[in-house]
């Protein structure tokens, strides 16, 4: 029992830099991408497609009401993201890995191609 929690809190600390930096921006989340190539690391793995997530929704969202001209809803879009980006870093800071509200369960099913 001892060894197993000894190795999934080494695993943790040897992801926690990788998951940090994949909640950056999107260019972070792909820079993690590929720190996490070799050797692989689930708390890593988990954190990059939370992040990715994140910043697509986002970037998504941003487009749309680009093209839609919804002007008004840009505050409640930018708040939305910071609220789920806070969120997701805290928990990668924490080396938690508890899924974002809402999504986070469907950012894992969808971003099974990250390593």
């Amino acid at each position: 029992m001892i060894k197993l929690q000894s190795n999934i809190l080494s695993e943790t600390n040897s992801g926690k830099t990788t998951a940090i930096i994949a909640y950056l921006t999107i260019v972070g989340c792909l820079i993690a991408i590929t720190m996490n190539m070799e050797p692989k690391n689930t708390f890593a793995r988990f954190h990059i497609r939370q992040a990715f997530g994140i910043h697509l929704v986002f970037h998504a969202l941003a487009i749309v009401m680009t093209f839609t001209e919804v002007v008004y809803m840009s505050l409640p879009l930018y708040l939305f993201y910071l609220v789920l980006w806070g969120y997701g870093f805290l928990q990668a800071l924490n080396g938690k890995t508890k899924p974002l509200p809402v999504l986070g369960e469907h950012f894992q099913k969808w971003f099974t191609f990250i390593p």
